[in-house]
């Protein structure tokens, strides 16, 4: 996962990509015949500091190497300080990903 996180004016702007291939139902269907072998990221949650900045559920309505764009108030931060973010897909396959406030 790449982040990029930038604290201005109490906000912290961030934008991130999560690496997977977002296999649909219908595109699993069309290259294995069955639709159980769809696969996409269902959860996505970000923390600073241990404290939880986003926490989301998604579908299978998301492109290849999604790009997330949120923000969230800087009162849990600083610059320098790390988000720390995990997707989990509907097979249960985890990624992670840090990027520093700058």
């Amino acid at each position: 996962m790449r982040i990029k996180a930038k604290l201005k004016k109490g906000i912290v702007k961030v934008k991130a990509m999560a690496k997977h291939e977002m296999t649909t139902y219908n595109i699993a269907k069309k290259k294995t015949g069955d639709r159980e072998n769809a696969n996409f990221i269902t959860h996505i949650s970000g923390t600073v500091n241990g404290k939880t900045v986003i926490d989301m559920s998604t579908s299978q309505f998301l492109s290849k190497n999604p790009i997330f764009k949120f923000k969230f108030k800087g009162d849990v931060c600083k610059k320098g300080d790390k988000l720390l973010m995990t997707w989990v897909d509907k097979s249960g396959k985890t990624g992670k990903g840090k990027g520093k406030i700058k």
